[in-house]
């Protein structure tokens, strides 16, 4: 994958976690009366995210980020996301015509994102956050009254290790942020439930052999590290690469050539997909490629949506569940 286009899908699939930081969270709500918490200190990618109150101008920096907000209940606290890549706006926030899309393609510019008046950012990567590139930064934000959150596992320090299971921390974290802990705890108990399931569907299944790809043109990059590692674990498969790889020793993914890809020889292929056009250019693209590779040979290839991977995100759920019933369909 090339760098420049490696930048436009900075925040969506990839590039976004080139620069994100490392996150592990512990808060410490301080509670009132009513059970809502008016106060909250957290780590947050190596910082002290302290949020004196509720957000009510929240700013989810993907449409997967919204959808996570959506299901803790706060569709009503989102003013607007960015990053949409064309998708629409979910029916949640598109009733009142009051939630603004930012941006396409890219984080949105500092100026259009102070533009919204945020008191709070929801990103999956701390790339979104980055100042040299035009985008407002952590200390910015917090200098216009608005606190950055970054998913656990979009961190850097984080990034080649990290799990599906850190969602969990990011529910719980975002339930005290925003003074909803029973909702929290609730949505936390549906994803490992969900996740529970998967594996005991799983457990005495053999595990095919995959490989997870991400493919522009004919330029094929794998993954061998981080949550989409861990992904393919759950979902009861064992991916042909692996972070003992030295490809993969630095940075979860890396180009291919062609020739690994066949003397790998994977029983199925996940790959990542940014629209329909997509799916349907690397279908054809691995048919007319790789014929002998047994994971075409038998149509085991298995297409999950760019924002299913976005840390922080209920999608991370859903392309376990996904994976799984593509290895193990009954």
């Amino acid at each position: 994958m090339t760098t420049k286009t490696l930048l436009p899908l900075a925040g969506l699939l990839l590039g976004g976690f080139l620069l994100s930081g490392c996150g592990q969270a512990v808060s410490t709500p301080d509670t009132g009366a009513s059970g809502s918490a008016s106060a909250v200190t957290l780590t947050n990618c190596g910082r002290t995210l302290s949020v004196d109150r509720a957000p009510e101008r929240a700013v989810a920096m993907s449409p997967a980020q919204s959808e996570m907000l959506i299901k803790l209940g706060l569709a009503d606290r989102v003013v607007a996301e960015a990053q949409t890549h064309g998708q629409p706006l979910a029916p949640e926030l598109a009733q009142d015509g009051t939630v603004s899309q930012l941006s396409d393609q890219m984080p949105p510019s500092r100026e259009v994102l102070l533009g919204v008046s945020p008191d709070f950012v929801y990103a999956p990567t701390t790339y979104e956050f980055t100042a040299e590139q035009g985008f407002a930064d952590i200390a910015q934000l917090k200098a216009a009254g608005a606190n950055a959150y970054v998913a656990t596992a979009g961190c850097s320090d984080r990034r080649s290790v990290a799990e599906v299971s850190d969602l969990l921390e990011d529910i719980t974290n975002l339930g005290q942020i925003f003074g909803v802990p029973e909702r929290a705890a609730t949505v936390a108990n549906e994803a490992q439930a969900a996740l529970d399931e998967v594996a005991a569907r799983t457990a005495q299944q053999p595990k095919p052999s995959v490989a997870e790809l991400f493919v522009e043109g004919t330029s094929i990059s794998a993954i061998g590290a981080g949550i989409e590692y861990n992904m393919i674990q759950l979902a009861g498969g064992d991916n042909v690469f692996s972070p003992e790889d030295p490809a993969f020793a630095s940075f979860f993914s890396a180009v291919i050539s062609p020739e690994t890809l066949i003397a790998k020889n994977p029983e199925a292929i996940v790959f990542t997909t940014l629209d329909a056009a997509h799916e349907q250019a690397t279908r054809d693209y691995l048919r007319a490629t790789f014929p002998q590779v047994a994971a075409v040979a038998n149509d085991r290839l298995i297409a999950i949506a760019s924002d299913d991977v976005m840390p922080g995100t209920w999608g991370n759920i859903r392309a376990v569940q996904q994976i799984a019933q593509g290895l193990h369909a009954s």
